[in-house]
């Protein structure tokens, strides 16, 4: 069996492949659910950084070779770590409306980038295709064929959406890192800007009158990259009824 297929078999493993065949040599003591339960916690930790094989095997008393059966390479750890961290939670009853369900969706996503922001820094072009991911797919897609979106409409708002969610949360969790010193010093440094280049509303109107808006017209700027995401939504719901 090549190591594509062992790879596909882990990802797939509760959802209808057919399980690895057990190697000979003495009986693993953990399951592959607990690894990647442990490779999560090491992320969530220490950041992509903490998903290395010799990080997670410390944390399950195990040598970096001794994770190997379990995993196969980093990379394949990285993709299976990447697919479980990313289970979808529950879901509420479909709304009346697009706009509704596809913020209720890009919602659930941007808090589960939060929960593992550094699931927003793996390159997207190499997402591992497994079952939770999947899931998350196949869920928007149901959405827009619910509202009946037009087929040729799909591929481009699904692009959209998953771009402007991970922005959004990339965005955000930068946001919450940011304490009282960082803030302050972002006020400070605002100050003797307008203090120093006096005419700067003049020279950038647009950017002066921009910031009264900012989160939405209300609440905290934190809250702004989320009203991003229900302003795109309302944006993509407008350009899709005109179709």
């Amino acid at each position: 069996m090549s190591e594509v297929e062992e790879h596909v078999r882990r990802l797939w493993r509760h959802r209808g492949a057919a399980p690895l065949e057990a190697r000979r040599g003495p009986r693993r003591r953990l399951d592959l659910d607990d690894v990647l339960d442990a490779a999560v916690a090491a992320a969530d930790a220490e950041g992509l950084d903490g998903l290395s094989t010799r990080a997670v095997a410390a944390r399950l008393g195990l040598s970096a070779m001794g994770l190997y059966p379990y995993v196969g390479t980093k990379e394949r750890l990285l993709a299976l770590a990447e697919d479980h961290a990313s289970a979808m939670p529950g879901w509420p009853d479909p709304g009346p409306d697009l706009a509704g369900d596809l913020d209720a969706w890009a919602g659930r996503l941007v808090d589960l980038y939060l929960r593992h922001p550094w699931l927003t820094e793996l390159p997207w072009s190499q997402a591992p295709g497994g079952p939770h991911q999947q899931d998350w797919l196949e869920r928007l897609l149901d959405v827009l064929e619910r509202h009946e979106v037009a087929e040729t409409s799909r591929a481009a708002v699904v692009t959209a959406l998953y771009a402007v969610v991970r922005a959004t949360a990339q965005t955000a969790a930068a946001y919450e890192r940011v304490d009282a010193a960082g803030a302050e010093a972002w006020r400070e440094r605002a100050a003797a800007t307008r203090r120093l280049v006096p005419d700067l509303d003049r020279r950038y109107p647009r950017t002066a009158a921009l910031v009264p808006h900012a989160g939405g017209g209300h609440g905290s700027w934190r809250d702004a990259p989320r009203a991003s995401v229900r302003h795109v939504i309302d944006a993509l719901c407008r350009g899709l009824a005109r179709a």
